[in-house]
């Protein structure tokens, strides 16, 4: 039951949309905290700045500045910050006091934002009247909020010292901006949360291939192999195109599997009718009993090549089927072909060409193909036919440098459309004459299997009625070159 209920995977849609939410999200966070500090260092430096220049500007009035009614150097304190103040126009949350000797405060100026006397009287203040009798600048932290300020004190000749006390409120341009960086994360939210959607579609619709894959991976069996996967145009989806690609090899290979099992049936079922029936009629007559296990040795040993083949056949797909690892001298390949073919029967074989050089072949899988192609040809001709081996090194438009090994002879021929067939497992061509041949039908596609797995192929030539012709074609090295075998010393065998 545990293995019934496996744990669900973590789906990969999930992590992408949750890290790319997480970053989105430390991203926004750092923006509005830097926003915030941004602006709050902004609205300190403003007020600092605007402090400084109101103080300048009233070192500037007195050193220049002249009473507009004698149109002469101020000469009372008094008269000096009453016309200063009466045309000054103070920032947003600013405040300005100003100050005769010691008889007290000679007006008090306010600007937007700034609280009102009733709210908080910056004249009263004990601990703002005790920081300016120390220092000539300073922050305090008021019941109206923060106050910025500085002070100057100035002599007016002939008169009481005039001193000037500037100072910003900051609290209403922090507020300010903190509704701005509200503002500003709550954009960021809409912002997340739509990022958050938008990746979600986005990711499924990436995903959609290996959700497709994973889906089809649990529905095939070796029933069904005909499920595929819808392929789009993007990247993911060609991983679609290639599991689809792999289902077709897949479909392809148990479809092969299932004809070659039914065809080796076949084949092999029909020896074993042959024996089971002659076994079942044998009576104690010795010569009855000798035909019969005559039969019967026969057939075992047609049952034991089926299975040779089927045995090669199989080896065919194994990487280690073809074993090319030394150069093989073409010449003394072909002599060897010769001697071996020539003891299969009794037909006139001959020789009529013969390659010189090297080639990094498997010689013994191209000596088995070419007795292959031999006895196929001793199957459809008479005693006393001609069966010619020949090889050649030829420039072969596909292969480049190849060597061509052939036999041909004087039988009745391949026709043309039986020409691919008959390289098909179990497959058996349809002769001229009629005549059908013992034979499961494996030998040429043993040839073909040693071809391709030297990266060549087969050819079938020859004239209906006159005679066949399979070559058998391999790629060799360039250093490999053709030689034709000298006249006189071609001949019969």
């Amino acid at each position: 039951m545990a293995s019934d209920r496996r744990r669900r995977p973590r789906l990969a849609r999930d992590t992408i949309v949750g890290w790319m939410v997480l970053v989105l999200f430390v991203s926004l966070l750092s923006v509005v905290v830097v926003v915030r500090e941004t602006l709050h260092l902004s609205v300190t430096n403003r007020a600092n700045a605007d402090v400084v220049q109101e103080i300048e500007e009233f070192r500037t009035f007195t050193d220049e500045g002249v009473d507009p009614e004698t149109s002469k150097p101020f000469t009372s304190a008094e008269r000096l910050l009453t016309v200063y103040l009466s045309r000054q126009r103070p920032g947003t949350g600013e405040a300005i006091v100003g100050y005769v000797g010691d008889s007290g405060v000679v007006t008090t100026s306010l600007g937007p934002g700034a609280p009102s006397i009733e709210t908080y009287d910056l004249t009263r203040d004990p601990d703002v009247i005790r920081a300016a009798e120390q220092r000539t600048s300073g922050t305090e932290d008021t019941p109206a909020g923060e106050l910025r300020w500085a002070r100057t004190v100035v002599d007016v000749r002939g008169g009481d010292d005039a001193m000037l006390l500037v100072g910003a409120f900051t609290d209403s341009a922090r507020a300010e901006a903190d509704r701005t960086v509200r503002t500003l994360a709550l954009v960021s939210l809409v912002a997340l949360l739509f990022a958050g959607v938008v990746s979600w579609l986005v990711a499924g619709r990436l995903l959609r291939p290996v959700r497709l894959v994973h889906e089809a991976a649990e529905e095939i069996t070796e029933q069904d192999l005909t499920r595929r996967i819808d392929v789009g145009d993007d990247d993911v989806s060609g991983l679609a195109e290639t599991f689809n690609r792999m289902l077709d090899r897949l479909e392809e290979a148990f479809r092969a599997e299932q004809r070659f099992v039914d065809d080796a049936g076949h084949e092999l079922r029909t020896p074993i009718t042959v024996i089971r029936g002659h076994l079942e009629l044998m009576d104690d007559d010795p010569e009855s009993r000798e035909a019969t296990l005559r039969i019967v040795t026969q057939e075992l040993d047609r049952m034991g090549r089926i299975v040779t083949d089927l045995l090669a056949l199989a080896k065919a797909d194994r990487p280690d089927f073809i074993r090319a690892t030394d150069d093989v001298d073409v010449s003394m390949l072909t002599i060897s072909l010769d001697a071996k073919i020539s003891a299969l029967a009794e037909r006139r074989w001959r020789v009529s060409k013969v390659a010189e050089g090297t080639a990094r072949l498997d010689s013994q899988r191209i000596t088995q193909a070419v007795l292959q192609l031999a006895q196929n040809a001793v199957q459809h001709t008479a005693e006393g036919d001609a069966i010619t081996l020949a090889s050649d090194v030829v420039d072969d438009p596909q292969l480049g440098r190849a060597l061509a090994i052939s036999i041909s002879d004087t039988g009745p021929g391949v026709p043309v459309a039986d020409r691919e067939r008959i390289f098909q497992r179990f497959a058996h061509g349809e002769p001229p004459d009629g005549r059908r041949h013992s034979g499961a039908g494996l030998g040429l596609a043993i040839v073909r299997a040693i071809a391709e797995g030297h990266g060549g192929r087969v050819d079938v030539g020859g004239t209906l009625g006159e005679g066949a012709v399979f070559t058998l074609v391999v790629p060799v090295a360039d250093r490999t070159g053709p030689q034709d075998s000298d006249p006189d010393e071609q001949g019969e065998s």
